[in-house]
């Protein structure tokens, strides 16, 4: 009991007998709270150290004047924005880049035109496809949107998409001109969306989800190997890719002029309010 000042010594008697009642700790007044208070914020450990969270939190810290976090609190938060970045979304962004060398292997296998190899091919593309829509939704869905998905996503449709291209131009079965402008709007797109994100963020518009669509179902065509009104169909279908392609890219750029402007202008008006 050292550092109980003479004014509470009335209270001691419970240290012989029964222990004081609630009521006469607080009766005990402010003499008794305001002597632990100081005698804690002087450095001088008390007896009643652990009832006061004041007390306990300058004596975590063993600095005067203001509590900081408990010792472990960083090391468990830091825990937490770790475990945050395993979602169901982010696994199927991974399963999605996973599946982009195995498809590649699928598709080159025996010279690129076992009909078997080409079937998993594109069984592997179909579900990269799949994944692809239900990502993102289950990251806006429950709150699972992370800085690695926001990277990881894009990076990830770009590569089955680019990757499928690739393949089939090399192999003969689609014009290169057509791998050339799809990748070239993708990838133009992309670096358009980061040059304006100072100004805002160009939103996805139904034209551009069914391009992305036209661009899936045309593309798994021309992976599987088709032939009769099925092989001509999927030329039509390409086409229409194509053409949803350019014309989505075009209203990307539209859109892109428009808030740069905006932006633009806006950033001038609050100048001009903060200078009057």
């Amino acid at each position: 009991m050292t550092g109980v000042p003479a004014s509470a010594a009335g209270d001691t008697s419970s240290a012989n007998g029964a222990p004081a009642s609630a009521g006469s700790g607080a009766a005990s007044g402010g003499a008794s709270s305001g002597a632990m208070s100081g005698s804690v914020s002087g450095g001088v450990p008390s007896g009643g150290v652990s009832a006061g969270g004041a007390s306990s939190g300058a004596v975590e810290s063993g600095v005067p004047g203001g509590p900081r976090p408990a010792r472990g609190a960083k090391v468990v938060a830091a825990a937490v924005n770790q475990a945050s970045v395993w979602n169901i979304a982010n696994f199927l962004t991974m399963l999605r880049l996973l599946l982009v060398p195995g498809f590649v292997a699928l598709m080159l296998a025996d010279g690129g035109y076992d009909p078997a190899m080409r079937s998993f091919a594109w069984a592997a593309f179909a579900i990269a496809m799949i994944t692809d829509l239900f990502d993102g939704h289950l990251a806006r869905t429950y709150d699972l949107v992370t800085d690695f998905g926001k990277i990881a996503d894009p990076i990830a449709d770009k590569a089955i998409m680019g990757a499928a291209l690739i393949c089939l131009s090399s192999l003969g079965d689609l014009p290169w001109w057509v791998t050339v402008v799809i990748l070239g709007r993708e990838l133009g797109i992309t670096l358009l969306r980061f040059l304006v994100i100072r100004y805002g963020v160009i939103p996805a518009s139904r034209g551009g989800k069914l391009k992305t669509l036209t661009q899936g179902v045309a593309v798994g065509m021309y992976v599987l190997a088709l032939t009769g009104w099925l092989a001509t169909l999927r030329f039509w279908v390409m086409a229409a890719a194509v053409v949803l392609t350019v014309l989505t890219g075009l209203d990307y750029v539209r859109q892109a002029i428009v808030l740069r402007r905006q932006g633009i202008a806006e950033r001038m008006a609050a100048s001009e309010e903060m200078e009057a």
